[in-house]
């Protein structure tokens, strides 16, 4: 084989090389562009959150100054997926209450599911926090809030999720629910005795979310 064979052998391979990764190129493209095409069309909508209700265990401030809150409580958060055609994949969502900003029950994790087109999840997590340390001039509001017989909380579960469309599923997102919740310990008739010292109020709030 004379070196003039060599080079053709040689140049025909890099072309050949060349047009299999410019076709693996372009085969990637046109199937980026169809699910951006299918992703527009669907518009996958936001899960929209409902805190249903509350039933309240304890919730008592303690110490000296009174600065130490053990407060129980169990949630019922319901969740509706509005898309047609969208699944969504709760990987991780973590629910606990805040007072004023500050975090005030450790997080409850709830277990990773899949929720379906126009599906509805209930869940109802307990979550609680035993003495702990309130900012003072939160715990000022605080006690002042607990004299007037109303606490405004905020119940808030921040997770990942994953969309569903086909069989195509995205990469993870953030997600953020923020849930008022208004407590009023002072009417006895705003809640139902449950149990040994237990109050459930009913909230049906309606929660905003962002991905």
């Amino acid at each position: 084989m004379t070196s003039k064979d060599c080079g053709s052998h040689t140049h025909s391979r890099r072309k050949l090389i060349r047009r299999i990764i410019w076709s693996t190129i372009f085969i990637l493209f046109i199937i980026f562009l169809t699910i951006l095409l299918i992703w527009a069309i669907l518009q996958p909508s936001k899960p929209r959150f409902i805190l249903q209700d509350a039933t309240v265990y304890a919730f008592n401030v303690s110490g000296n100054p009174p600065n130490l809150l053990t407060s129980n409580f169990q949630i019922t958060l319901s969740s509706r997926n509005p898309n047609d055609k969208i699944g969504i994949y709760y990987d991780r969502l973590d629910v606990y209450a805040t007072y004023h900003s500050q975090q005030i029950t450790f997080r409850t994790s709830i277990p990773p599911t899949y929720q379906g087109h126009k599906e509805v999840n209930i869940w109802s997590p307990f979550v609680y926090g035993t003495s702990v340390p309130v900012a003072p001039f939160n715990a000022v509001s605080l006690d002042a809030d607990q004299d007037n017989g109303a606490v405004m909380l905020i119940i808030r579960a921040d997770g990942r999720v994953r969309w569903k469309v086909g069989t195509f599923i995205t990469g993870k997102y953030h997600l953020y629910v923020k849930c008022l919740a208004y407590i009023n310990f002072g009417n006895k008739a705003a809640g139902v005795i449950v149990g040994d010292n237990a109050v459930k109020y009913t909230l049906t709030s309606s929660c905003s979310v962002s991905v």
